[in-house]
């Protein structure tokens, strides 16, 4: 992965590029500076592949779809944060939710497949979310 990085400049510049350092650190600012919650997105697959294991494994029409349900409203969360980073709200609200349930279940049955690992997913999506909005300043 970072070797694409670093052989994007090389295949796909001109020979200008390789020589300026000024405008290979440009280059590399603007790759870095994309913000795509892929965190999220990860977070949203999860959920909904998870429902749709416990379709298959089960036969569990209601673990289809929660999980799908769920998974669409993460990966809605993940593409509003990769719009504008401020607004964690709809997967944060989807996270703790899914943590509540999950951890209820997991705390009555002790199993950690699939409640305990949904719910410690979903507590540490939450902490990522947190933290990115203890880091953003608010706009008013």
């Amino acid at each position: 992965m970072f070797a694409c990085f670093l052989l994007t400049p090389l295949v796909f510049c001109n020979s200008s590029v390789l020589l300026n350092p000024e405008s290979l650190t440009r280059f590399f600012t603007r790759v870095s500076n994309m913000s795509v919650d892929w965190v999220g997105y990860g977070y949203a697959a999860l959920v909904a592949s998870g429902g749709v294991v416990g379709y298959v494994k089960a036969g569990s029409v209601p673990s289809l779809a929660a999980g799908l349900l769920f998974g669409g409203l993460a990966g809605f969360g993940a593409y509003q944060i990769s719009n504008d980073p401020n607004n964690v709200w709809v997967s944060l609200a989807t996270s703790g939710a899914l943590a509540g349930v999950m951890g209820k279940r997991f705390y009555g049955s002790r199993k950690f497949m699939p409640a305990g690992l949904m719910a410690g997913a979903s507590v540490l999506m939450m902490a990522k979310l947190g933290v990115a909005l203890l880091q953003k300043p608010q706009k008013s």
